[in-house]
């Protein structure tokens, strides 16, 4: 015969449940404040609301409710998880990643600006671990109808151009064609717009085609910035040796040149890398730590000093 459990331990196991429950429900309120908090930040960069949730993927009635501070049956969860996801907020309370001004941070941010202010366009093809990625996000957050756009999520043309049209607030449903001709269109009507492409080396043939034909309708209109590791610039030059058609006409639209920030040398690019790694991590490292010790550890690749942090704080 199973021995019923005492008034006790009922009244143990209900307040665990209430404990439980009341750290989800904080737990859930943090998530809505920062992602809120987000919103909030990021509306500067779009010319109304309306484009802001356009971008967003929200209506106008729900951008003006969460913008008023109701976040409760809202949106579903799924929502606020995309939004969450597309503003780069945390839900799992990873460490906050500050901007360190190494010398990846300064050219890229000195190339962005250049690119933007004169619309002009560029390509930078360099190693991995560098900061090229957080470079370009953390220029987009500060720099009005600037977007970023991570190639290997939208390799196919109908992907990428909807995805460019999407965060600039331009629907992107519908006909393709409808798409693309209001993406030129709001393109060509608004100041100094510039599209960031990383990761741009992933992108198929047909899309790299229609990048070219984009630029073309939008020439003194848009920037265009192009990243990636050194496979992208293989990718062109084999293409251009090959004659395939489209990439030649590609590069010289991007300035007929790759740009690069770590030194040719294999010394002095271990220095670079290591300068780079003790610059973040002094700005980033809690009170105390051995910076040389990261350093050494991380072997110069700022990927590597996150993780190690990451793994400090979960110690």
């Amino acid at each position: 015969m199973t021995k019923r459990p005492g008034r006790n331990e009922e009244n143990r196991k209900a307040r665990t449940l209430r404990c439980v429950r009341a750290f989800v429900l904080c737990k859930t309120a943090q998530e809505y404040f920062f992602t809120t908090a987000a919103i909030s930040s990021q509306r500067a960069n779009y010319p109304s609301d309306a484009k802001h949730a356009a971008s967003l993927g929200i209506t106008t009635s729900v951008y003006s409710a969460v913008k008023n501070g109701q976040t409760e049956k809202v949106l579903s969860d799924a929502s606020w998880i995309t939004i969450a996801r597309k503003l780069g907020v945390s839900l799992r309370g990873g460490m906050e990643w500050k901007a360190a001004r190494t010398a990846t941070f300064e050219y890229i941010t000195a190339q962005l600006e250049f690119c933007q202010e004169g619309g002009l366009s560029g390509i930078l093809c360099d190693m991995a671990n560098i900061g090229k990625t957080f470079t370009a996000l953390y220029y987009v957050k500060g720099h009005r109808n600037a977007i970023y756009i991570d190639c290997a999520q939208v390799k196919s043309k109908q992907r990428l151009i909807r995805k460019i049209a999407k965060e600039y607030g331009v629907s992107s449903n519908g006909r393709y064609v409808d798409v693309y001709d209001d993406l030129v269109y709001y393109l060509r009507s608004i100041e100094t717009p510039l599209i960031i492409l990383d990761e741009a080396g992933d992108l198929q043939y047909e899309a790299f085609l229609e990048l070219k034909a984009l630029w073309n309708a939008t020439e003194h209109c848009c920037a265009w910035y192009m990243m990636g590791a050194d496979g992208l610039k293989e990718k062109i030059n084999r293409s251009i040796e090959c004659k395939k058609v489209g990439y030649t006409e590609m590069l010289s639209r991007y300035g007929d040149k790759y740009s690069k920030v770590t030194p040719d040398d294999g010394k002095e690019r271990e220095r670079f890398l290591n300068e780079q790694a003790r610059i973040v991590a002094k700005v980033n490292a809690p009170e105390g730590t051995d910076i040389a010790q990261i350093v050494r550890k991380s072997g110069g690749s700022l990927r590597r000093v996150y993780t190690i942090f990451e793994l400090m704080k979960r110690a």
